[in-house]
C-alpha cells in the first residue's frame, strides 16, 4: 500500500481530481478521541500502509499539536513524519492532495515527506475579504483597517508565497483603493465597473484554482481573478471550519491555486537530487529530512571562546 497521507481535520481532504489519487487519514483531535484510540489507529495505519505522512498546520491547537508528538513518541516509531505548514487552510488542503496525487508514484515515504516543502513553493492561496480589522497574518496598513469599517469594503489578500493586499470598490471588486505588497507586485485587471483593478500576481505556469465561500456573497474570484490568473479550471470547495478563524473575518471567498497535473508534480519532484538523511537513513530531497526533521549537513561545530583558544597556546 502507498504511504499514507493524514489530516488533522476532514475538510482538508479535497475531492480526488481522478479515481488514482487515494484520500487521507483522519487523525481526531484530543477532544474527539483518547489517548489510547489515538494509539490504537495510528498503529493500524502503520501496521497497514507503512509509513504515515501527516501535515500539522499552524492554526492547529497546541494540545492536538502535543497529541501528535506524544502519539508517536510512545510508538517509538521513526515511520511517522509530522509536517508542518503555515499555509491558510484552503491553500493546506490543496498541498494536502498534491501529496496524495504524489503517493502512488514510486518515491519512497522520504522523498513524499520532504517533497512538501518543494511542493508548498507552487500553492498561491489567498482569499476575498470584507474586512482586515481582524487579520494578523500579512502586515495590513493603518489605512486598510480604517476602511474595513466601510460596509463596502473589500480586500484582496494573497498570503503566499508573496504577501499582497490591494482594497476593492464595490461589490464586484471595480477600483482599486490602494494595495501594498511583496515580491512580484500585483498586477491590473478590468472590475465590473470598468476600473483597473489591482489582483495579486499569479503563478507563472499552469494552474487550477479551487474556492470556497464564507459570508461574502461576490463573484469577484471566478469573474475577474481567474481569468487574470489565466488558470486551466475552477472548482468550488466547501469552506474548512478553520478558515474564518485564520482570516480573521467570516466574510471572505477563500482561494488556492496550484499544480493539478500528476505527471507535472512527478517531473518536479523527480528533477531534484535525492540525498540520505545521515540521521534516520531515508531518502529526502532538499535540505531537511520531513520525517526526523534532521539538516542534510551537518551544523559546523560551535566557535571556540577566544579565552579557551589563547590559554592553548
Amino acid at each position: 500500500m502507498p504511504t499514507v497521507i493524514a489530516v488533522t481535520s476532514a475538510d482538508l481532504v479535497l475531492p480526488a481530481p481522478d479515481r488514482h489519487t487515494p484520500g487521507a487519514a483522519v487523525l481526531d483531535p484530543p477532544e474527539r478521541l483518547d489517548l489510547d484510540g489515538a494509539l490504537t489507529a495510528t498503529a493500524a495505519l502503520l501496521e497497514r500502509h507503512g509509513h504515515l505522512v501527516a501535515v500539522v498546520p499552524s492554526w492547529l491547537p497546541r494540545a492536538a499539536v502535543q497529541r501528535l508528538h506524544t502519539v508517536r513518541a510512545i510508538l517509538e516509531t521513526d515511520r511517522m513524519a509530522l509536517l508542518d505548514t503555515d499555509l491558510p487552510p484552503l491553500g493546506t488542503a490543496l498541498l494536502v492532495r498534491q501529496l496524495r496525487q504524489l503517493s502512488v508514484f514510486d518515491f519512497s515515504p522520504g522523498v513524499i515527506a520532504s517533497a512538501a516543502r518543494l511542493l508548498s513553493h507552487y500553492v498561491y492561496a489567498g482569499a476575498l475579504l470584507g474586512s482586515v480589522a481582524k487579520l494578523d497574518r500579512i502586515p495590513v496598513g493603518l489605512k486598510a483597517h480604517a476602511r474595513s469599517w466601510s460596509p463596502s469594503a473589500q480586500f484582496a489578500v494573497l498570503a503566499h508565497p508573496a504577501p499582497h493586499l490591494a482594497r476593492l470598490s464595490g461589490a464586484g471588486g471595480g477600483r482599486t483603493g490602494g494595495s501594498h505588497g511583496a515580491g512580484r507586485g500585483a498586477g491590473r485587471a478590468k472590475g465590473s465597473g470598468g476600473a483597473a483593478a489591482a489582483l495579486p500576481a499569479g503563478p507563472e505556469f499552469a494552474t487550477h484554482l479551487t474556492f470556497a465561500r464564507g459570508q461574502l456573497a461576490s463573484d469577484w474570484v471566478t469573474s475577474e481573478l481567474a481569468p487574470a490568473w489565466q488558470v486551466q479550471g475552477v472548482m468550488e470547495n466547501p469552506l474548512p471550519s478553520d478558515s474564518a478563524g485564520w482570516w480573521g473575518t467570516p466574510k471572505l471567498v477563500e482561494f488556492a491555486a496550484g499544480i493539478p497535473d500528476p505527471s507535472v508534480l512527478y517531473q518536479l519532484v523527480a528533477s531534484v537530487r535525492r540525498e540520505e538523511c545521515r540521521w534516520c537513513g531515508l531518502e529526502l530531497i532538499g535540505d531537511r529530512c520531513g520525517f526526523c526533521a534532521a539538516p542534510l549537513t551537518a551544523p559546523p561545530p560551535p566557535a571556540e571562546p577566544a579565552s579557551t583558544a589563547r590559554s592553548g597556546r
